[in-house]
């Protein structure tokens, strides 16, 4: 059987060059370099509270603060994932970590009444700053992590925007929490989780666009 010759596959191919495969690994090590990053800018402009180390910190900070940490590390992993989608990938630990971190404000609720809520929410001198210095500081994960769905091919843009800006605003909120050294329940669940929700939904519809591949 005589075959017409045909030069589209052969132009095709021609177009193609190498890609290096992600890796996992190197996702994790651009988040954690990301985190790194953070704490030492955060130390450069605002110096990192020394009570930590010297017994002046109370347990809720330590116990804020670790949560924040394990929510961006829950959800930037999650972030990574989504780059290289596949069957079964699941992002359950991000899912649950994100809504237990909301139990902080309850908490506060709890602890303090909604007279006291009132007084932290508008008569924390402090709590707009930490607010505003936590989500500025998590643009640095941000960064990274958009870069690095930019390398793959997220399906669910949507969820990898909200993930993202989750992974972004919880890091970004424990590294700045590091130099505050206010670490009531009011102030700590209240205007350190608030960057968290405000880039949740700054991701949810800032970042697909950026992604869309």
């Amino acid at each position: 059987m005589n075959r017409v010759p045909n030069s589209l596959i052969d132009d095709l191919a021609d177009d193609l060059a190498p890609v290096e495969p992600i890796r996992l690994s190197h996702g994790i090590a651009l988040v954690a370099l990301s985190a790194v990053a953070t704490v030492i800018l955060v130390e450069l402009l605002d110096g990192l509270w020394r009570g930590i180390g010297s017994g002046q910190a109370s347990g809720v900070f330590f116990i804020v603060n670790g949560m924040l940490g394990m929510v961006g590390a829950a959800s930037a992993l999650a972030v990574l994932r989504m780059a290289s989608p596949r069957v079964g990938n699941t992002h359950e630990g991000a899912r649950w970590s994100s809504a237990m971190l909301f139990l902080l404000p309850l908490t506060a609720l709890a602890v303090l009444g909604f007279g006291g809520l009132t007084t932290a929410l508008f008569n924390d001198p402090y709590g707009a700053g930490c607010f505003l210095a936590g989500a500025a500081f998590g643009l640095v994960t941000a960064a990274a992590l958009v870069l690095w769905l930019r390398r793959g091919a997220p399906v669910s843009l949507n969820a990898a925007g909200t993930y993202t800006g989750i992974a972004a605003g919880a890091i970004g909120s424990f590294a700045f929490g590091l130099a505050c050294p206010i670490d009531t329940i009011g102030h700590l669940g209240i205007w350190h989780v608030a960057p968290v929700a405000l880039m949740a939904l700054a991701g949810r519809y800032a970042i697909p666009p950026l992604v869309r591949w």
